[in-house]
């Protein structure tokens, strides 16, 4: 029924300037379109992400969106380039390297925007 239907993320942001800046300066994201009800909407190939303003902003603690790329080590380092830090693990079957973990069929890095909402870079191995 909704196979075809076009997919949006919503993410809840305290800054919405804040949350543009990076979004539009560091992920290259843009321009967004701000929209009546004072979202922004950005498209991201074939999906959008919308961040739209919350007061409390998130809580989750896991990965709200996941970007596929098809060299993660490149997109980490470009990424870096223009300020976005990366996040590292040391856990029990989750370990990275140089940012970057391999969880079966991909590779993933992971790292925060502005406004504490999990973000991913994911590359398909298969």
């Amino acid at each position: 029924m909704l196979s075809q239907a076009p997919v949006t993320t919503m993410l809840p942001v305290r800054n919405l300037q804040r949350a543009r800046e990076f979004y539009e300066h560091c992920l290259g994201l843009g321009p967004g379109e701000l929209r009546p009800d004072g979202k922004v909407v950005y498209r991201c190939g074939g999906a959008r992400l919308a961040l739209f303003p919350k007061e409390e902003g998130t809580k989750a603690e896991h990965t709200a969106v996941s970007f596929e790329v098809s060299d993660i080590a490149a997109s980490v380092r470009e990424l870096e380039a223009h300020g976005v830090r990366f996040e590292d693990y040391d856990l029990p079957g989750l370990k990275t390297t140089d940012h970057v973990c391999v969880l079966g069929a991909e590779k993933a890095a992971w790292f925060k925007d502005t406004e504490g909402n999990y973000l991913c870079l994911h590359e398909d191995l298969s």
